[in-house]
């Protein structure tokens, strides 16, 4: 996030793109409810009618996979009506012309006829969005977890940039992270082309720095990312695998393929907690030891870096995750992981990485920190690009239009689009563990349109069988009006029917993320006794 959470319910007014707040982010989501209390503007963009949606003051119903054209066709509305913040893109931005030139594309007719959204309702969000300031945009999966998702985000900052709302309080581009450590992943180097901080690791410098501290030789070619290792694990391109609180058996699209994937491993660890269906898989399971049971920090979404504290003793014979690996690291005679707690981890941290330079555990003892912080004194950076970007200036992106790469037919009728349940967590691994949460939501439920499931001889509570050109999952039908006609639903909770056999691979090109949000299926009544393949 370039802005902080408790900003959120100051904003003038709030954009909330491919994100069903109140159910994967339910605390944060109380910041909308806020500024929507004090009379604030809130603009919903989501195919599907999301509880968000109550709250809103215009919901744009936009068909699955046409974002660039929408956030773009408003990007022209701005400018053609003379709202856009000529000063901040004169003194902050460059690439303006090409970007201004690239929107000739984006004429309203293009834009309703590809968003499914009327010209009218475009117009009214543009203006609501430019003339409201500060403004907030506010994303999750549902913008980059397509084949053009590094396209969606630039239009997102291509929209931020040209009304000036980056830098300020209150405003900037917000993605919303979906577990309390992924930014915190990132930020340490678990990315396949950069070291600790985001020092790409094809940088002279970078390599020379991690060398010199880590006292051995490092790689400069970029590695793969996880949909690129397991494509190579399928063919045998790579050979073992360490896999570490993951379960990608359940969360990784086309899942039958991950399966043969790692089946082809010669050698497979598994770090986790709890015996998940991809550990199951494992040669050999490692017991990891769970959020309560050890020290350290998490980076959430806001940057913010917090304590962990130890609260109870691990079960059994589980190990903290960075006891584990340096563990094995010395049985490998390597260097540097002569660690005794995670505090001297912590302490590396600070010494290799320049935005968590000022960081230590004595200072979080008090509060937690937002990065940057680069030296003990710094107070941490609560809104970034205040008067400078990371790059200099701001790059206006020219942008064209690209479909999904699955989109419905005539074998296909449906478009399936991926969410998440509030009462279970991502593949269910602790959740459904819980007899609580199980009473509210156990099993898995495809969402249909009635006119969809009229026109199919579908009721609701029905078994159906839902089939993709990966294969087929049985669940039961839920017919509602949240999602709308041609549009079905299913989350991934539940290992029963593995939603993700049906979920398309297709990669983007750049941050070869996987398009979980779009795939083609058609759903007929189940036949007795069938079940997921």
């Amino acid at each position: 996030m370039t802005n902080s959470i408790g900003e959120i319910g100051d904003a003038a007014c709030i954009m909330a793109i491919g994100t069903n707040t109140t159910t994967s982010h339910p605390v944060l989501a109380l910041e909308c409810w806020r500024a929507v209390r004090q009379g604030k503007q809130l603009i919903v963009i989501n195919p599907r009618e999301i509880d968000l949606v109550r709250w809103a003051t215009l919901w744009l119903r936009n068909n699955p996979g046409s974002d660039v054209a929408l956030i773009m066709g408003m990007c022209r509305i701005i400018l053609e009506e003379g709202l856009a913040d000529t000063e901040f893109i004169s003194q902050r931005c460059e690439g303006f012309e090409d970007f201004k030139s690239s929107l000739s594309e984006f004429n309203l007719d293009f834009v309703e006829s590809i968003t499914g959204i009327k010209r009218e309702t475009i117009v009214k969000a543009a203006r609501m969005y430019a003339s409201s300031k500060p403004a907030s945009i506010l994303y999750t999966m549902g913008i980059t977890q397509h084949s053009h998702g590094t396209d969606n985000v630039m239009a997102i900052a291509n929209l931020a940039m040209l009304t000036g709302n980056i830098g300020k309080p209150s405003s900037g581009v917000n993605p919303l992270r979906g577990q309390n450590n992924v930014q915190g992943a990132c930020d340490m180097g678990a990315l396949p082309d950069v070291f600790p901080g985001y020092q790409r690791v094809a940088t002279p410098e970078a390599l020379t720095k991690f060398e010199t501290a880590w006292g051995c030789r490092l790689n400069p070619e970029p590695g793969l990312t996880l949909t690129e290792i397991m494509e190579a694990a399928y063919h045998k391109k790579i050979k073992a695998m360490y896999l570490i609180g993951e379960n990608p058996v359940l969360s990784d699209p086309d899942s039958k393929h991950i399966r043969a994937a790692l089946s082809n491993l010669e050698f497979f660890a598994v770090q986790d907690i709890f015996l998940t269906e991809t550990a199951r898989l494992a040669h050999i399971v490692l017991p990891g030891v769970s959020f309560a049971e050890k020290d350290g920090t998490f980076t959430n979404t806001e940057r913010r870096v917090q304590r962990v504290r130890k609260a109870v003793e691990a079960a059994g014979e589980a190990k903290p995750d960075w006891w584990l690996v340096s563990s094995i690291a010395r049985k490998m005679n390597a260097k540097g992981f002569e660690f005794e707690t995670a505090r001297d981890v912590m302490d590396e941290i600070a010494k290799v990485t320049p935005s968590y330079g000022g960081i230590s555990y004595e200072r979080l003892e008090k509060k937690g920190l937002q990065w940057p912080c680069p030296d003990k004194e710094h107070p941490g950076t609560p809104i970034l690009h205040s008067k400078t970007f990371s790059r200099g200036k701001g790059f206006f992106k020219a942008l064209s239009y690209r479909p999904s790469k699955e989109l419905a037919d005539s074998d296909y009728p449906l478009i399936l689009t991926t969410e998440r349940s509030p009462y279970q967590y991502h593949t269910g691994t602790m959740t459904r563990k819980v007899s609580g949460l199980n009473k509210l939501r156990a099993n898995e439920l495809l969402e249909i349109n009635p006119a969809d499931a009229e026109n199919l001889g579908i009721k609701d509570g029905d078994r159906v069988m839902v089939t993709s050109r990966r294969g087929e999952v049985e669940t039961a039908a839920k017919v509602t009006k949240t999602s709308p006609p041609g549009v079905v639903s299913m989350t991934f909770h539940f290992s029963e029917s593995p939603t993700n056999v049906l979920t398309n691979p297709a990669l983007d090109p750049l941050a070869k993320t996987p398009e979980l949000k779009v795939a083609a299926v058609k759903v007929e009544k189940a036949r007795t006794g069938t079940g997921s393949n």
